[in-house]
């Protein structure tokens, strides 16, 4: 079998890194939510487990043929020290960038805070882009996120 040439493999480590930090951190950040009182709402642990291993699933299948699938620097560091792989730096430079583009299209896509601790937006970099009442009748709070509302049971401290 004949080995791609090396702008293929470095494109599918681009490529399959930028997935990955894509679809997992992206998981993370946007469906993995809860609130004050540890009340899940979005995909929570368990779904942002899943959505990075099926990121690296779907990586690996689409682009391990090409080039072996690392998407991690590590993983090629870890190779070149047992001396099973050259041109290392090649391979530690395309994730490094593929991640990069992928968070900058991520901030550029949900206009996410800014990394440096600043304000983007009127938006504060500690604290969540919602607002949570209580319905003073019926004891649900209401948790506003970007237009979206959810109602929430509010639970006694210590139930289950």
């Amino acid at each position: 079998m004949r080995e791609p040439p090396l702008g293929a493999r470095l494109g599918a480590e681009f490529l399959g890194t930028f997935w990955l930090v894509l679809g997992g951190c992206g998981s993370a950040v946007l469906a993995a939510e809860f609130t004050e009182d540890n009340v899940q709402l979005g995909i929570g642990f368990l779904g942002v487990a899943l959505a990075f291993g099926l990121t690296v699933l779907t990586g690996a299948y689409a682009f391990g043929h090409v080039s072996g699938g690392h998407f991690n620097p590590a993983v090629t560091i870890g190779l070149a020290v047992a001396k099973r792989f050259a041109q290392v730096w090649l391979f530690i430079v395309a994730p490094v960038i593929g991640a990069a583009i992928a968070g900058i299209s991520y901030a550029a896509v949900t206009g996410a805070r800014s990394a440096r601790g600043g304000e983007v937006d009127g938006a504060s970099p500690t604290t969540p882009d919602r607002q949570v009442s209580r319905h003073s009748s019926t004891g649900e709070r209401q948790i506003s996120r970007s237009g979206a509302h959810r109602l929430v049971q509010a639970r006694p401290v210590g139930a289950a």
